[in-house]
């Protein structure tokens, strides 16, 4: 986490009001008094607090800036304001399960956030058991594609980060791959992707999976040097990646082998030092990956002006919301049907909804490292990207 970076705890269902709503009671017909229309009302439930607070404020940042943008600055959709409700979940299904309940409760029809895996694949039947849409943010468990029809989501998923790593290393015929990840939702869902995926076209899989509440790491980057594997594929995500990392590099990981990574937040960077160079970074998104207009909008409107990892997933749920709101209003089942199939330029590029089960189909880089700046090496395509498509529960 970058220093300085605040973070406010919330107590129980205490919510802070992030766009003003007009002033009056609101009807049956959605008209209130005079000439002023009810807001519709969206609750974002993510991390404020807890390991992924970092990636939680950006994507609050991002959704600010692009609210701003789809709404031509007026905050307003078809004359209505868009009244946002934020709740911190610090990462634990149950508190967002609670805060969920809690807006539903209040009369909120759109949900967004889900900083992390395991909360968005608890919100998501709660979403479908009361028919309010939601949009999960940086949760990238492939669990969340083709969920439920009230389920889409502003990110990438693992099979996309997979996908992309598997671009790295050519024919995996006959070779060893071993998976370096916590062992939770996030580490789980990057394991079974790439056992789909790279293990699929031919490569033996192992996994090391690490307990979410380690310290120590040079036991399991020991295990992975006894294994000798061909490629060793890492996911990590929380303030642990540092010592994580040092463990891999002072065991002689970095190394002994090919290793393939997502490329973190900007305050991740400085964490690889020189072994950045030993390491492919497979990418969702950095500063500079994409050159549009959508793109340079953001980054003028996000503070300091620079874009980070995940600006591009608030960004695009708010780009999202406004075009369910515009198309479908109040009636949840219209705002549905206006999503799918969905294609819209975004932060990364040219981004589309797939309709059969609500993956975001988007491009996906691949990137160096050179002295702590990230370079583009090439851009995947978002067909090139695509996770296969699954049957809709």
């Amino acid at each position: 986490m970058s220093a300085g970076m605040t973070r406010r705890s919330l107590t129980g269902a205490a919510l802070m009001m992030v766009a003003v709503a007009a002033v009056g009671c609101s009807s049956p017909t959605g008209e209130q008094s005079g000439d002023e229309k009810a807001p519709v009302k969206v609750g974002l439930v993510y991390s404020q607090s807890g390991p992924l607070a970092s990636y939680g404020k950006q994507y609050m940042e991002g959704f600010t800036a692009g609210l701003a943008y789809a709404t031509g600055g007026t905050g307003k959709v078809n004359g209505r304001t868009v009244e946002v409700t934020q709740a911190d979940d610090a990462g634990d299904p149950a508190k967002a399960v609670s805060a969920a309940k809690d807006l539903i409760g209040k009369g909120v029809k759109i949900l967004a956030g889900s900083t992390a895996s395991g909360v968005g694949l608890q919100v998501a039947p709660l979403a479908a058991q009361n028919k309010v849409l939601f949009i999960s943010g940086a949760a990238a468990t492939d669990g969340l594609t083709g969920v439920n029809r009230y389920t889409f989501r502003s990110g990438r998923q693992s099979y996309q980060d997979v996908l992309t790593a598997k671009s790295f290393i050519g024919d995996p015929t006959g070779k060893k791959v071993l998976v370096f990840a916590q062992d939770g939702a996030f580490g789980k869902a990057n394991e079974a992707a790439v056992k789909a995926v790279i293990g699929g076209a031919g490569a033996t899989v192992t996994s090391v999976l690490v307990p979410a509440t380690a310290t120590e790491f040079t036991p399991f980057a020991s295990q992975v040097m006894t294994a000798k594997p061909d490629l060793v594929f890492v996911a990590w995500a929380g303030t642990t990646a540092t010592t994580m990392w040092q463990a891999l590099d002072q065991q002689g990981v970095l190394g002994s082998t090919t290793v393939v990574t997502g490329l973190d937040q900007k305050a991740s960077y400085q964490v690889f030092g020189a072994a950045g160079g030993k390491i492919s970074f497979l990418c969702h998104y950095f500063d500079g990956a994409a050159t549009n207009a959508v793109a340079t909008a953001a980054k003028a409107a996000i503070p300091g002006g620079s874009l980070d990892l995940f600006h591009p997933d608030g960004f695009t749920a708010a780009q999202l919301i406004v075009r369910a709101i515009t198309e479908g209003g109040d009636d949840v089942e219209k705002m549905i049907t206006a999503l799918e199939g969905y294609s819209f330029d975004g932060v990364k590029g040219k981004l589309t909804v797939r309709a059969a089960d609500h993956a975001l189909l988007q491009p996906m880089f691949q990137v160096k490292l050179t002295e702590g700046v990230p370079s583009l090496v090439k851009a995947l395509t978002a067909d090139e990207a695509a996770p296969p498509a699954v049957a809709m529960k």
